[in-house]
Protein backbone atom coordinates (compact mmCIF):
# COMPACT_ATOMS: atom_id res chain seq x y z
CA UNK A 1 0.00 0.00 0.00
CA UNK A 2 1.17 3.61 -0.95
CA UNK A 3 2.98 5.52 2.04
CA UNK A 4 -0.23 8.74 2.92
CA UNK A 5 1.43 12.03 3.58
CA UNK A 6 -1.14 14.91 4.86
CA UNK A 7 -0.58 18.49 5.31
CA UNK A 8 -2.50 18.86 8.48
CA UNK A 9 -2.40 21.69 11.12
CA UNK A 10 -5.06 23.34 8.76
CA UNK A 11 -6.71 23.19 11.57
CA UNK A 12 -5.93 20.33 14.28
CA UNK A 13 -9.25 19.76 15.00
CA UNK A 14 -9.91 18.17 11.48
CA UNK A 15 -6.43 16.97 11.04
CA UNK A 16 -7.71 14.78 13.70
CA UNK A 17 -10.48 13.90 11.54
CA UNK A 18 -8.67 13.19 8.92
CA UNK A 19 -6.42 10.27 10.89
CA UNK A 20 -9.55 9.10 12.32
CA UNK A 21 -11.10 8.95 9.13
CA UNK A 22 -8.56 7.09 7.83
CA UNK A 23 -8.53 4.53 10.10
CA UNK A 24 -11.96 4.10 10.42
CA UNK A 25 -12.19 3.24 6.53
CA UNK A 26 -9.68 0.89 7.37
CA UNK A 27 -11.88 -1.13 9.49
CA UNK A 28 -14.91 -0.91 7.21
CA UNK A 29 -12.58 -2.11 4.07
CA UNK A 30 -11.54 -5.69 6.24
CA UNK A 31 -8.34 -4.90 6.98
CA UNK A 32 -8.31 -4.60 10.30
CA UNK A 33 -5.33 -3.90 12.23
CA UNK A 34 -2.84 -3.40 9.60
CA UNK A 35 -3.49 0.24 9.23
CA UNK A 36 -1.94 2.32 6.00
CA UNK A 37 1.57 4.19 6.98
CA UNK A 38 0.45 7.69 7.70
CA UNK A 39 2.72 10.87 7.78
CA UNK A 40 1.74 13.89 8.95
CA UNK A 41 3.32 17.28 8.90
CA UNK A 42 1.65 19.65 10.96
CA UNK A 43 2.14 23.59 9.70
CA UNK A 44 1.67 26.60 11.84
CA UNK A 45 -2.09 27.03 11.70
CA UNK A 46 -1.24 30.74 12.68
CA UNK A 47 1.11 31.52 10.42
CA UNK A 48 -0.95 29.82 7.64
CA UNK A 49 -3.92 31.72 8.92
CA UNK A 50 -1.95 35.10 8.65
CA UNK A 51 -0.77 34.47 5.17
CA UNK A 52 -3.98 34.11 3.84
CA UNK A 53 -5.64 36.14 5.57
CA UNK A 54 -2.89 39.12 4.46
CA UNK A 55 -3.72 37.69 1.06
CA UNK A 56 0.13 36.37 0.45
CA UNK A 57 -1.24 33.39 -1.73
CA UNK A 58 2.97 32.90 -2.76
CA UNK A 59 3.51 33.08 0.99
CA UNK A 60 1.13 30.18 1.41
CA UNK A 61 2.31 27.92 -1.46
CA UNK A 62 5.93 28.10 -0.06
CA UNK A 63 4.62 26.54 3.16
CA UNK A 64 2.83 23.74 1.52
CA UNK A 65 5.63 23.30 -0.59
CA UNK A 66 7.63 22.88 2.65
CA UNK A 67 5.55 20.90 4.16
CA UNK A 68 4.87 18.43 0.73
CA UNK A 69 8.57 18.22 0.49
CA UNK A 70 9.17 17.01 4.09
CA UNK A 71 6.22 14.49 3.56
CA UNK A 72 8.60 13.02 0.32
CA UNK A 73 11.46 13.00 2.22
CA UNK A 74 10.00 11.36 5.65
CA UNK A 75 8.91 8.63 2.69
CA UNK A 76 5.65 9.39 1.71
CA UNK A 77 4.71 8.51 -1.88
CA UNK A 78 1.97 10.83 -2.59
CA UNK A 79 0.13 13.77 -1.05
CA UNK A 80 -2.56 15.57 0.62
CA UNK A 81 -3.36 19.06 1.79
CA UNK A 82 -6.15 18.74 4.34
CA UNK A 83 -7.98 22.07 3.84
CA UNK A 84 -9.73 23.68 1.00
CA UNK A 85 -9.13 27.31 1.45
CA UNK A 86 -4.97 26.24 0.68
CA UNK A 87 -6.48 24.66 -2.50
CA UNK A 88 -6.09 28.43 -4.01
CA UNK A 89 -2.76 27.73 -4.23
CA UNK A 90 -3.04 23.60 -5.09
CA UNK A 91 -1.98 24.04 -8.70
CA UNK A 92 1.19 25.81 -7.92
CA UNK A 93 2.05 23.69 -4.84
CA UNK A 94 1.27 20.50 -7.44
CA UNK A 95 3.38 21.49 -10.01
CA UNK A 96 6.70 21.68 -8.04
CA UNK A 97 5.54 18.95 -5.47
CA UNK A 98 8.35 15.99 -5.54
CA UNK A 99 5.21 13.43 -4.90
CA UNK A 100 1.53 13.33 -6.53
CA UNK A 101 -1.01 15.41 -4.41
CA UNK A 102 -4.61 14.31 -4.76
CA UNK A 103 -7.15 17.56 -4.93
CA UNK A 104 -9.94 17.55 -2.29
CA UNK A 105 -11.79 19.44 -5.41
CA UNK A 106 -11.29 17.55 -7.60
CA UNK A 107 -12.20 14.84 -5.49
CA UNK A 108 -15.46 16.10 -4.38
CA UNK A 109 -16.35 17.39 -8.13
CA UNK A 110 -15.66 13.08 -9.23
CA UNK A 111 -18.54 12.24 -5.71
CA UNK A 112 -20.85 14.98 -6.70
CA UNK A 113 -20.79 13.69 -10.67
CA UNK A 114 -20.96 9.90 -9.05
CA UNK A 115 -24.30 11.14 -7.47
CA UNK A 116 -25.71 12.82 -10.85
CA UNK A 117 -26.00 16.73 -9.28
CA UNK A 118 -25.91 19.39 -11.58
CA UNK A 119 -26.51 22.48 -8.95
CA UNK A 120 -24.16 21.99 -5.69
CA UNK A 121 -24.52 24.88 -2.90
CA UNK A 122 -21.16 25.61 -0.99
CA UNK A 123 -20.55 26.76 2.12
CA UNK A 124 -16.67 27.06 3.47
CA UNK A 125 -14.36 29.80 4.54
CA UNK A 126 -15.19 33.40 3.28
CA UNK A 127 -11.64 32.65 0.75
CA UNK A 128 -13.32 29.51 -0.02
CA UNK A 129 -16.90 31.13 -1.07
CA UNK A 130 -15.52 34.13 -2.67
CA UNK A 131 -13.05 32.25 -4.83
CA UNK A 132 -13.26 30.73 -8.35
CA UNK A 133 -10.94 27.06 -7.42
CA UNK A 134 -14.74 25.46 -6.83
CA UNK A 135 -16.98 27.06 -9.81
CA UNK A 136 -13.92 26.46 -11.79
CA UNK A 137 -13.11 23.04 -11.34
CA UNK A 138 -16.68 21.66 -11.55
CA UNK A 139 -17.54 23.62 -14.35
CA UNK A 140 -14.65 22.54 -16.43
CA UNK A 141 -13.99 19.16 -15.48
CA UNK A 142 -17.46 18.41 -14.24
CA UNK A 143 -20.05 20.53 -16.23
CA UNK A 144 -21.54 20.90 -12.36
CA UNK A 145 -23.21 24.66 -11.25
CA UNK A 146 -22.18 25.95 -7.34
CA UNK A 147 -24.15 28.38 -5.74
CA UNK A 148 -22.88 30.28 -2.92
CA UNK A 149 -25.14 31.48 0.12
CA UNK A 150 -26.65 35.05 -0.62
CA UNK A 151 -26.74 38.14 2.18
CA UNK A 152 -25.25 37.84 5.35
CA UNK A 153 -25.18 34.18 5.45
CA UNK A 154 -21.21 33.69 4.02
CA UNK A 155 -20.38 35.79 7.14
CA UNK A 156 -22.20 33.71 9.48
CA UNK A 157 -20.59 30.63 7.90
CA UNK A 158 -16.66 32.03 7.77
CA UNK A 159 -17.32 32.80 11.90
CA UNK A 160 -19.04 29.69 12.88
CA UNK A 161 -15.93 28.04 11.34
CA UNK A 162 -13.56 30.56 12.43
CA UNK A 163 -14.40 31.32 16.02
CA UNK A 164 -16.28 28.39 17.18
CA UNK A 165 -15.78 25.10 15.09
CA UNK A 166 -11.25 25.66 14.91
CA UNK A 167 -11.87 25.96 18.68
CA UNK A 168 -13.58 22.46 19.33
CA UNK A 169 -17.09 24.22 19.97
CA UNK A 170 -20.32 22.43 18.71
CA UNK A 171 -22.97 24.68 19.58
CA UNK A 172 -26.66 23.46 18.31
CA UNK A 173 -27.83 26.97 17.40
CA UNK A 174 -25.39 27.28 14.98
CA UNK A 175 -26.01 23.81 13.58
CA UNK A 176 -29.58 24.89 13.32
CA UNK A 177 -29.03 28.46 11.71
CA UNK A 178 -26.55 26.43 9.11
CA UNK A 179 -29.28 24.09 8.24
CA UNK A 180 -32.11 26.69 7.59
CA UNK A 181 -29.31 28.44 5.08
CA UNK A 182 -29.28 25.26 3.01
CA UNK A 183 -32.79 24.72 2.97
CA UNK A 184 -33.45 28.51 2.44
CA UNK A 185 -30.19 27.20 -0.94
CA UNK A 186 -32.45 24.24 -1.82
CA UNK A 187 -35.94 27.16 -2.02
CA UNK A 188 -34.25 30.21 -3.69
CA UNK A 189 -31.38 28.37 -5.46
CA UNK A 190 -32.51 24.98 -6.51
CA UNK A 191 -29.72 23.56 -5.15
CA UNK A 192 -29.44 19.37 -5.42
CA UNK A 193 -26.59 18.96 -2.69
CA UNK A 194 -24.49 20.56 -0.04
CA UNK A 195 -20.63 20.69 -0.33
CA UNK A 196 -19.31 20.88 2.94
CA UNK A 197 -15.89 22.86 1.72
CA UNK A 198 -14.13 23.42 5.02
CA UNK A 199 -12.68 20.49 6.34
CA UNK A 200 -14.47 21.46 9.47
CA UNK A 201 -17.72 21.61 9.20
CA UNK A 202 -18.52 17.92 9.46
CA UNK A 203 -17.70 17.83 12.75
CA UNK A 204 -21.10 19.92 13.34
CA UNK A 205 -23.23 18.97 9.79
CA UNK A 206 -23.94 15.75 8.44
CA UNK A 207 -26.36 14.08 5.56
CA UNK A 208 -29.06 13.35 9.31
CA UNK A 209 -29.53 17.11 9.34
CA UNK A 210 -30.73 17.39 5.58
CA UNK A 211 -33.38 15.99 3.00
CA UNK A 212 -30.48 16.84 0.04
CA UNK A 213 -27.18 14.85 -0.60
CA UNK A 214 -24.28 16.31 1.83
CA UNK A 215 -21.09 15.97 0.25
CA UNK A 216 -18.34 15.73 3.59
CA UNK A 217 -15.06 16.59 2.00
CA UNK A 218 -13.10 15.26 4.20
CA UNK A 219 -14.66 11.69 4.00
CA UNK A 220 -14.04 12.03 0.21
CA UNK A 221 -10.68 13.81 0.50
CA UNK A 222 -10.28 10.56 2.37
CA UNK A 223 -11.84 7.50 0.22
CA UNK A 224 -9.97 8.93 -2.66
CA UNK A 225 -6.52 8.96 -0.72
CA UNK A 226 -7.54 5.25 0.27
CA UNK A 227 -8.01 4.24 -3.31
CA UNK A 228 -4.99 5.66 -3.99
CA UNK A 229 -2.79 4.15 -1.93
CA UNK A 230 -4.41 0.73 -2.47
CA UNK A 231 -3.92 0.77 -6.25
CA UNK A 232 0.02 0.70 -5.54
Amino acid sequence: MRRIGIVGGLSPESTLDYYRTLVSLNRERGFGHSYPVIIIYSVSFQECVDLMNGVDWSGMAAIMNQAVSALHGAGADFGLISANTPHMVFDEVAAKAPIPLLSIVEATGTACQRLGLKKIGLFGTRITMQADFYPKIFEEKFGLAVVMPGKDEPDFIHDSIAKELIEGQIRAETRERLVRIAEEMVEKDGIEGLILGCTELPLILSEKDFTLPVLDTTRIHVEAAFEYALAE
